[in-house]
């Protein structure tokens, strides 16, 4: 056989090159760009429904893991902790408590670095579902989780946590399929949908301990301090529930195809993209012919060098700065209040019993769970509502600029009228009404914007791993922000919370605006000659 600089192996068929006429640069890169655009004007279809379904079903698996702690770690304290004083009721010292809601974070830096630079590497597909099955495992984990002599549960659940890196990988993983698969009228609002999962993850973790704290409100009652069995199993149920919507999803996650960007730009295999870009428009699987002639198409490929050049530009190099480290600003309150809500409730006294008695943990676990229902369905899914409503027609930047400014402002008001607000009853309900407020811009604003705006401005070969390292930048800022919360004074963090989201302001300022724009238009790279040349074309024969 010639020798040739491209080789497919397939273990039913033999490849032999075959002496054909091939394309000139200039046509490959005009039909490139051709078949490109059909995804970028295809209608909206059920395929596309299904990847805001497949993808966004992995992101209410991510959020009810990631926030279901807040409602776990009271029950795990009156399990496995012990009183502060002789009084009060048992809970989990501050060193526990801080461990359980920072293992997660830690977790998902690690596999948004990972996930997202294997992806650009293997595949979107190759990857997608791997992150999913490492959730399901480490939920299940937790779940049945248990102590001995030389074991403690607090540092296994904690470690166990930490192996949910995968919730990390559903982060650049979720957006690239939703991002590369939409046309471009309707990116922002299918990335919207996609991350809105978010929040009903959050609202049903807080509605699944509502239910389970009702259903065992007996047992709990018969119970007497020193012998919660009843809450030990109520837990592990409000957390293991968390692995069946990922069960669900792991079918479709391992059998969605690859999406065409991916095909195209970095297996430069122009045949099969344009193959599965009739998929995308047709929603169906198209047949292929016997014999089929791959073209391998010569473009940038993804290497070190070409790395550090492209994002050595200053005009790039602020792209992807302003994306990282906006997420980082907005994750130190999202983060700092989303993991916290029940300590900042018992902190302003909304709500809670301070008894030493079987009858106080059921009240206390009722209004934790009341709390955060409150939350959720007052300010985090109305949020994600009118930002799906408005992101394809104000735009993201204009919308994560207005999200930034109204936190900055109802932080301030918070942290400096701290004292005056929680002193009265009144005064605590309209603190509880900023909080809301608070959450509402949050997911109105930069915690969907940030997770969307790096999804369309980066190379496709650059794309995912570009995201990764903005994600994981929110993450570190979720960890500062663990930290913090554990060492300062609430109306303190609000003030250092309020300081970070006015920075974030500056770094928005450096993003380009994404709507209304293709993917390969904010690449910044010129399209036109991005097809260099062609790898000798093959033919598959029996």
């Amino acid at each position: 056989m010639a020798s040739s600089s491209y080789i497919e192996k397939t273990p039913s068929r033999e490849i032999q090159e075959r002496a054909i006429p091939a394309n000139s640069a200039y046509e490959l890169d005009a039909r490139r760009r051709a078949e490109l655009a059909k995804v970028d004007k295809a209608n909206f279809s059920w395929f596309h429904a299904k990847v805001c379904i497949v993808a966004g079903v992995g992101f209410f698996t991510d959020s009810y893991d990631i926030f279901v702690i807040n409602i776990a770690s009271t029950m795990l304290g009156y399990v496995y902790g012990k009183p502060n004083d002789g009084s009060s009721l048992p809970m989990l010292s501050m060193r526990s408590n801080l461990g359980l809601k920072i293992a997660t974070p830690v977790g998902t830096l690690m596999g948004q670095l990972l996930f997202g630079w294997l992806a650009d590497r293997l595949g979107r597909k190759k990857m997608y579902g791997v992150e999913l099955m490492i959730m399901i495992v480490a939920t299940v984990g937790q779940a049945i989780c248990g102590e001995a002599l030389a074991i403690n549960i607090i540092g296994v659940l904690i470690n166990m946590r930490e192996l949910g890196f995968g919730v990390g990988g559903d982060y650049p993983l979720s957006a690239m399929i939703s991002s590369e698969f939409a046309s471009t009228k309707v990116r922002g609002r299918m990335m919207t949908t996609t991350f809105a999962f978010q929040g009903w993850g959050n609202f049903s973790a807080a509605l699944v301990g509502f239910i389970i704290t009702a259903t065992y409100k007996s047992a709990i009652l018969e119970s007497s301090l020193s012998h919660l069995t009843a809450v030990d199993s109520m837990w592990r149920l409000l957390i293991g529930l968390g692995a069946v919507p990922g069960v669900f999803a792991l079918y479709f996650r391992l059998t969605i195809p690859e999406t065409p960007r991916f095909t195209m730009d970095i297996a430069r295999n122009i045949d099969q993209a344009t193959n599965d870009i009739q998929t995308v428009i047709n929603g169906k699987k198209n047949q292929v012919e016997e014999y089929v002639f791959i073209q391998r198409i010569e473009i940038p490929k993804a290497t070190w060098r070409d790395f550090r050049e492209h994002f050595g530009k200053p005009e790039n190099l602020k792209i992807l700065f302003g994306t990282a480290y906006s997420w980082f600003a907005l994750d130190i309150a999202v983060y700092g209040f989303g993991l916290n809500s029940t300590t900042i409730f018992k902190d302003i006294g909304f709500d809670t019993d301070t008894r030493s008695s079987v009858e106080a943990v059921y009240e206390n676990l009722y209004g934790v769970c009341m709390g955060n229902l409150i939350l959720s369905a007052a300010g985090l899914i109305p949020g994600f509502v009118v930002c799906f409503l408005l992101i394809d027609k104000w735009g993201r930047k204009p919308i994560q600029l207005v999200g930034f400014t109204m936190l900055a402002i109802l932080f301030l008001i918070m942290g400096f009228g701290y004292d005056q607000l929680t002193a009265t009853p009144s005064g605590i309900k309209t603190f509880v009404f900023l909080y809301c407020l608070a959450n509402f811009f949050q997911n109105f604003g930069p915690n969907t914007t940030t997770f969307i705006i790096p999804g369309g401005v980066f190379p496709t070969r650059y794309r995912s791993t570009a995201h990764g390292i903005s994600a994981a930048s929110g993450k570190l800022g979720a960890i500062i922000a663990q930290i913090l919360f554990n060492s300062l004074e609430f109306k303190t963090f609000l003030k250092i919370t309020a300081f970070f989201i006015l920075t974030g302001i500056g770094s928005t300022l450096l993003l380009p605006e994404t709507m209304d724009k293709t993917l390969e238009e904010l690449s910044n790279e010129n399209q036109e000659g991005f097809v260099r040349g062609f790898i000798n074309p093959m033919v598959l024969q029996s």
